[in-house]
């Protein structure tokens, strides 16, 4: 709808400055073409102003947090004002609280990715779930906000749960498999080439090399005109 309103709008300013270029050119040659500098080119620029709006995309961590590399990481977000997602594992939210309460008072979005990073199966789903409740109330605990975002491990889910627990799955469109990579080159190259606007980019702060990959992924698609936002802004906005 945007574009049919430019167009439009062009057509309009065109015949505008064509009627004024008419008049003044029996007059003043000199005026004429002042005229059509001034009116012709709004268009234009509302079209480059539109093509500026920043593009969102969020940047969301599993398995965390790590001792190391979170503190890492969060200290070159905190640098570049980027807001981040992270879906920490109870265990390692139980063992390291502060880094968890850095997290939600430096405005990351903090979600369950259960509490040992077990996989749903058809067997299992009662110990899924248990673990999803203990998570909760360990990042509650500690941050004093209510859960609401939880990444099941390796994608596996069962949606009766988002009724009984109130809680939403949280997926991915972009995977640089950066667990399984020493390449920090690689794993920007992979992400770079393959985002677009409101994707979820899936990594893991639980490698040195991930955490490398991820701030240079970050200043590069700043420098291409994205936004960071956490993945609520994605999903509901």
């Amino acid at each position: 709808m945007r574009k049919k309103t430019v167009g439009k709008r062009a057509v309009i300013l065109f015949l505008a400055a064509s009627v004024l270029l008419f008049i003044y050119l029996s007059t003043d040659p000199r005026q004429a073409a002042r005229a059509s500098a001034i009116l012709i080119p709004d268009a234009e620029e509302e079209k480059n102003a539109e093509e500026k709006e920043p593009r969102k995309v969020g940047l969301s961590f599993d398995d965390g947090p790590h001792p190391t590399y979170t503190e890492q990481l969060l200290d070159g977000l905190k640098e570049r004002g980027v807001k981040a997602t992270f879906f920490v594992t109870g265990e390692h939210a139980a063992l390291h609280p502060d880094i968890i309460r850095r997290m939600s008072e430096e405005g990351h979005l903090i979600g369950n990715h259960t509490y040992s990073h077990i996989q749903l199966n058809s067997s299992n789903r009662e110990a899924f779930r248990k673990e999803l409740i203990r998570t909760n109330e360990v990042i509650s605990q500690i941050t004093g906000k209510e859960v609401l975002y939880v990444r099941p491990p390796y994608g596996s889910w069962d949606k009766t749960l988002e009724e009984e627990l109130n809680m939403f799955p949280v997926f991915w469109t972009v995977d640089p498999l950066d667990w399984c990579s020493s390449n920090a080159s690689c794993i920007v190259q992979s992400v770079v080439r393959e985002v677009e606007e409101n994707d979820i980019i899936l990594m893991h702060d639980y490698y040195d090399t991930s955490v490398t990959a991820a701030l240079q992924i970050v200043d590069e698609l700043l420098a291409e005109g994205y936004t960071f936002v956490t993945v609520e802004e994605i999903l509901f906005d």
